[in-house]
């Protein structure tokens, strides 16, 4: 990766610029079944499309918080590295009264409603598909995130010393995001393009964040990101861990 990336959407470029149609992220639900892969490419375009509905759809600026009541999984980490090419401020499981902009999952809708801002509801469903009925004082996500472009451009350059992730009450700035990903990488298995990491872990804790999104893409790696991974027996995850070319773990 290159040596001058300041910020998570810095590390997102130079993953695109070296190898778009890698795997970044794979994404397996063992409450539903569901499996996503998506490659750097894939994903970017979901982040640029997303950083575009966040200034230009919510007019979010630079330095407003983004509450993100959302569990682990591909679409949150979309959002993740959407307010990092903002430069908003992601706020993983905050409380949405604080919050200017609130991202909500179906099952935190309730307390979302205390975001006196601009209110997204994502139902998680399989493919990114919609809500069958929007929630009322929400817009759903799948149905507007499709209209913005593929490619995005801050109004603002992104300072990479300000606040950029909130998460279990501890502040981050984005080149903090990015050293301690770099730094932590080598603990968790990670030693470069070609590791493959499968993370079990939430993403309401640094530990969850690192494993399941931020080391993999500092090294040049993949995630495999399994939500309600402990719903699978040993036996399976030894077949996912032999199919899906996993190399590190993290549970």
């Amino acid at each position: 990766m290159n040596a001058t990336d300041r910020t998570p959407a810095d590390l997102l470029r130079s993953a695109l610029a070296a190898d778009p149609a890698r795997p970044l992220v794979t994404f397996y639900d063992d409450a539903t079944g569901e499996r996503a892969e998506l490659s750097v490419a894939t994903f970017a375009n979901w982040v640029a499309k997303t950083a575009n509905l966040l200034q230009d759809g919510l007019s979010a600026e630079p330095g407003d918080r983004v509450a993100l009541l959302l569990p682990a999984h591909w679409q949150t980490a979309v959002w993740l590295l959407a307010c990092s090419s903002v430069g908003v401020v992601a706020d993983v499981a905050g409380t949405p009264a604080a919050a200017d902009i609130v991202v909500s999952g179906p099952d935190t809708l309730d307390a979302a409603r205390a975001c006196s801002g601009e209110r997204v509801a994502l139902a998680l469903r399989p493919l990114g598909g919609r809500f069958p009925q929007p929630p009322e004082g929400f817009s759903d996500y799948a149905v507007e995130v499709p209209g913005h472009g593929d490619r995005f451009a801050p109004y603002v350059p992104v300072d990479p010393e300000e606040p950029a992730l909130i998460v279990a009450g501890r502040e981050f700035s984005g080149a903090e995001v990015v050293e301690r990903a770099r730094a932590e990488a080598p603990a968790l298995g990670l030693t470069g393009p070609g590791s493959r990491l499968l993370s079990g872990l939430p993403y309401d804790t640094w530990e969850g964040l690192d494993a399941g999104l931020y080391a993999p893409l500092a090294t040049g790696g993949s995630v495999v990101l399994c939500r309600h991974l402990d719903r699978l027996g040993e036996d399976s995850l030894a077949k996912r861990v032999e199919s899906e070319r996993v190399t590190a773990t993290a549970r």
